[in-house]
C-alpha cells in the first residue's frame, strides 16, 4: 500500500475513534452527573477527552511522518500501541453503553405501544441509568489495564519453557543433550537495554549444551542489532551457537534506493551474525559430535506460506546420512507443515519461531487461545506427526505492538532423550 493509502486508512480509523470519544464522553457525563463537585466532573470528562483525542492526533501525525525507507521505529510502535489500547478500551465501553441504550429504546417503544391511547408526559427514552455507565467503566478497565501492563512490563517478562522429547533413533551419547532456543529478537523494537539483558542472562543461566537462534534478528535493517551485539554475543554453549535467517532479515518490508543497497544490507547482517559468535546456516548442515557419535544440525533460509520462500531443504541436506538423527532450524512453522512432516528425509526435530503467538492470548493448563491460531495451525509450543516433532518458540522480542499480554517472551530449553524400548 502506498503512502497516501496508509494515510487514508489511518484517517478513517481516526474518524471512527473520534465517534467513540463522543459516545464515551456522553457516558462519562451520566457517570458524573450526580457529583457535587463541578470541578471534579469537568476534570474527569474533559481530561478523558483531551488525553484520548491527543493520542489519536499523535497516532495520525506519527504515521503521517512514517518513512518506508526506515520502517516502524520504537516511537511508531509505541504510538500504535497506545492507540490500540485506547481504541479497544473505548470499544468495550461503547458496546456496554450501547446495549444499555438499546434497552432504553426497546422500553420506549414498548411503553409507547402500551400507552398509545393515553396522554403521557414521560419522554420516549427513559433516562440512562448510572449503573450502565459504571458497568461500562468497570469492563473497559480490564483491557486498558492489561494493555498498559503489556507495554510497560509484559514485553520483557521472559519465561522459560521446557520440553523433554523422546526419540527412538537418538544416539546414546546425546541422551540428555540440551538445547536453548530463542527466536525473533526484532532488535529494532527494543527500548530498554537493561530489560533485554535480563532475558539474555536467563538464557545463559540454562547452561545448555547447544544454543540456537531461529531467525528475525532485526525488523528490517542490519544496523538495528548493532548496539545490542555486546549483549547477545554473551550467549555461549559448549557445542556452539547456530543461527538462521527469518523473513524480516531480508529487508523486504522497507524501501531501498536500489537492489545493490538491499543486498549490501543482507551481507552486513550476515557479518553481524559472525560478530555475535553465531554460525549462520544458509541451506547447509553441520555435524555435532559427542563421545564419537554424531547428530546433524541443518539450517535453511526462510521458507513460509505467504512469505519469502527461498529456503532449499534439499540443498541443506546434502551430505547428511539418511540414518542420521536430524535437527532442522527453519524460521516459519508452515515449512514443517508443508515440506518436512511428510518428507522422506525423516527429520526428527524442527525448531521454528515467526508467529510470536500474536503477542496476545491466554495459556493455562487446560486452555490455550490466541488470534494467531486462525492463521497458523502450529503457533506455539510442541507439535508432532508420525514421530516427527516441531517446536515453535513464542519469540524473544516484539513487533508493531510494543507489548505482550498472556503470550510472554520465551526462552526455550529442549532436552533430547533416548526412548527406552
Amino acid at each position: 500500500m502506498h503512502r497516501g493509502g496508509f494515510l487514508t486508512v489511518f484517517l478513517i480509523i481516526a474518524a471512527i475513534t473520534l465517534l467513540f470519544d463522543w459516545y464515551v464522553f456522553s457516558g462519562l457525563k451520566t457517570f458524573t452527573n450526580d457529583w457535587q463537585s463541578t470541578k471534579a466532573r469537568q476534570i474527569v470528562i474533559w481530561g478523558y477527552l483531551i488525553i484520548s483525542v491527543g493520542v489519536t492526533i499523535l497516532f495520525v501525525s506519527g504515521f503521517g511522518s512514517f518513512s518506508h525507507a526506515r520502517g516502524m521505529t520504537p516511537y511508531h510502535e509505541y504510538m500504535l500501541s497506545l492507540f490500540i489500547t485506547f481504541f479497544i478500551t473505548k470499544l468495550v465501553f461503547v458496546i456496554v453503553l450501547s446495549l444499555g441504550d438499546l434497552g432504553r429504546f426497546i422500553y420506549g417503544v414498548g411503553n409507547s405501544f402500551a400507552k398509545h391511547n393515553e396522554k403521557s408526559t414521560q419522554p420516549f427514552f427513559p433516562s440512562r441509568r448510572k449503573f450502565i455507565s459504571e458497568l461500562a467503566i468497570l469492563l473497559a478497565a480490564f483491557p486498558f489495564t492489561g494493555f498498559i501492563y503489556a507495554m510497560v512490563r509484559g514485553k520483557y517478562d521472559y519465561k522459560v519453557h521446557r520440553e523433554t522429547i523422546y526419540f527412538d533413533g537418538l544416539p546414546d551419547a546425546f541422551d540428555g543433550f540440551t538445547i536453548t532456543q530463542i527466536s525473533d529478537i526484532h532488535s529494532g523494537s527494543f527500548d530498554n537495554t537493561a530489560a533485554v539483558q535480563r532475558g539474555i542472562d536467563l538464557a545463559n543461566a540454562q547452561k545448555s549444551d547447544l544454543f540456537v537462534f531461529t531467525g528475525d534478528l532485526v525488523n528490517n535493517a542490519a544496523w538495528e542489532i548493532e548496539q545490542y551485539i555486546p549483549n547477545f554475543k554473551q550467549l555461549k554453549a559448549p557445542y556452539g551457537q547456530y543461527s538462521i535467517l527469518g523473513n524480516h532479515d531480508y529487508g523486504d518490508y522497507i524501501q531501498w534506493d536500489n537492489e545493490a543497497e538491499k543486498a549490501a544490507n543482507l551481507d552486513k547482517l550476515k557479518q553481524h551474525h559472525k560478530e555475535l559468535g553465531y554460525r549462520l546456516l544458509l541451506d547447509e548442515n553441520v555435524e555435532l559430535e559427542k563421545n564419537g557419535q554424531k547428530i546433524s544440525l541443518i539450517g535453511v533460509q526462510n521458507w513460509g506460506r505467504g512469505f519469502i520462500q527461498i529456503g532449499d531443504l534439499d540443498k541443506a541436506l546434502k551430505g547428511v546420512d539418511e540414518s542420521a538423527f536430524k535437527i532442522l532450524l527453519s524460521h516459519d512453522p508452515t515449512h514443517w507443515e508443508d515440506k518436512v512432516r511428510f518428507n522422506t528425509t525423516n527429520i526428527d526435530l524442527t525448531l521454528a519461531g515467526h508467529t510470536h503467538g500474536a503477542q496476545f492470548g491466554v495459556e493455562t493448563a487446560g486452555f490455550r487461545w490466541s488470534p494467531v491460531q486462525y492463521r497458523y495451525l502450529d503457533w506455539a509450543g510442541l507439535a508432532h506427526h508420525n514421530k516427527r516433532y516441531l517446536y515453535v518458540n513464542r519469540g524473544f522480542g516484539f513487533l508493531a505492538f510494543s507489548g505482550r499480554l498472556g503470550i510472554w517472551p520465551e526462552v526455550t530449553v529442549i532436552t533430547l532423550k533416548k526412548k527406552v524400548v
